[in-house]
């Protein structure tokens, strides 16, 4: 995957986790809330025919206020669906419904999410008192593509881990005669044909892995092969897997059964290895970052310094905090003079004074996030979300209010 391409979907990852933030916190008064997942093979005409047949049903339900919030919510919905022939290439998520304002006060609020980071496997009609949005959630913390193999010589299994989704793919099972030869036969003729057998199958389970992995090996994080030894062992030193997949094993793991349930207890032996796998680049990043803090000049941070280097476009890699949750309120003089202030989600900030000693006036407010990379996009800087599940990721957020940077030329801002 390439550096464009991450920071694309890094991006749409941080605007799904936005809303899904914003709707977590709506609440309905009753079962009002409605939200519908709709994969991309589901037919749009039966989705609005299903919509019309709850608008149906919902004429049965005996609060009045709830019947009519619900109605409008699937009338909202069916709406939206007319712009659609077909679903996004990978489905699309429908929220709508009356939410408590306070005081006794609703207002009617209808989200469309289309593409999310991952294809929605089924259809879903669900009305509560909060929009689902926990299938979303999922797939936002999903991360990682990883090889999956598990072998013994009776059988192997070869499979992905998708995120924390297991999906098995294909499996063979060996000839491989068993220890015991048969009557007959010499032992050394015997010992010959097992060996040229079980080197048959080992070339069967890597053309599979190949067939598999080989395609997808500039986006995959890695390659997870378990059995029991010697099988494994075998296998990985006999160099059957192609050679740019040989160099993304990330470690061999003693696994029971190679069936489909292997790929899981893979899967679940391997946890280690895999958490330092997916934090190997956010870790990468911060040791550069901490480097030119103590011993270069190229290390920037904080809102304000970081702001104005990417302004200069002398940023080269810009790290932002995945705990980041704040605005940019930018306000305006008289005379064309732009301030802009770093604030809280929910802080409002005083105006700041011009230089004529007036009042400015707050002419916009933005997510800081989306603000930077506008910037940085503009700039040719590359966008880095770091993790706060390490020390050096964690101190990001809070000794430097998740915003740093690595120059490409010392400025002296």
């Amino acid at each position: 995957m390439s550096s464009l391409e991450g920071e694309s979907t890094d991006r749409r990852k941080y605007e799904f986790q936005k809303v899904i933030e914003e709707l977590t916190e709506y609440e309905g008064s009753g079962t009002q809330l409605v939200t519908i997942y709709v994969p991309p093979d589901r037919q749009i005409s039966d989705v609005v025919a299903h919509v019309t047949q709850e608008h149906s049903e919902a004429s049965n339900i005996k609060s009045k206020s709830t019947r009519t919030n619900v109605q409008d919510a699937l009338t909202s919905i069916k709406d939206r669906l007319r712009y659609y022939d077909t679903p996004p290439e990978n489905g699309m998520v429908l929220f709508s419904g009356a939410i408590d304002t306070g005081g006794g006060q609703t207002e009617m609020v209808t989200r469309v999410l289309e593409d999310p980071p991952e294809p929605i496997q089924s259809f879903r009609y669900h009305c509560d008192s909060a929009f689902l949005t926990e299938p979303l959630a999922e797939m936002l913390t999903d991360k990682g593509l990883y090889g999956l193999v598990v072998l013994d010589r009776r059988e192997a299994n070869v499979g992905w881990l998708k995120g924390k989704r297991i999906e098995p793919v294909k499996s063979a099972t060996s000839l491989v005669p068993g220890k015991q030869r048969k009557g007959g036969q010499s032992a050394q003729r015997f010992a010959r044909l097992r060996l040229e057998a079980i080197d048959k199958f080992y070339q069967e389970v890597a053309g599979m892995a190949n067939e598999l992995f080989v395609p997808r090996r500039h986006e995959m994080d890695g390659v997870l092969v378990g059995g029991p030894s010697p099988t494994k062992d075998e296998f990985l030193d006999g160099s059957y897997l192609h050679h740019e997949l040989q160099d993304q094993v990330l470690g061999k793991f003693d696994v029971a059964y190679t069936d489909e349930s292997g790929l899981y207890d893979l899967v679940d032996a391997a946890q280690d290895t895999l958490a330092d796998a997916e934090l190997m680049q956010d870790k990468t990043d911060m040791e550069d970052f901490f480097e030119e803090l103590h011993s270069g000049e190229l290390a920037t941070y904080g809102f304000e310094e970081t702001r104005r280097n990417l302004i200069m476009g002398s940023v080269e890699r810009l790290l932002l905090s995945e705990d980041l949750r704040a605005d940019v309120v930018t306000f305006e003089c008289s005379d064309g003079e732009t301030q802009h202030e770093f604030v809280g989600r929910n802080e409002n900030p005083e105006a700041p004074t011009c230089s004529d000693d007036s009042t400015a006036e707050q002419a916009d407010r933005e997510d800081v996030i989306d603000h930077l990379i506008d910037i940085a996009e503009d700039r040719g800087t590359e966008v880095r979300f770091i993790s706060s599940d390490f020390e050096k990721g964690e101190q990001l957020y809070n000794a430097f209010g998740g915003i740093a940077g690595i120059l490409r030329y010392s400025t002296g801002v």
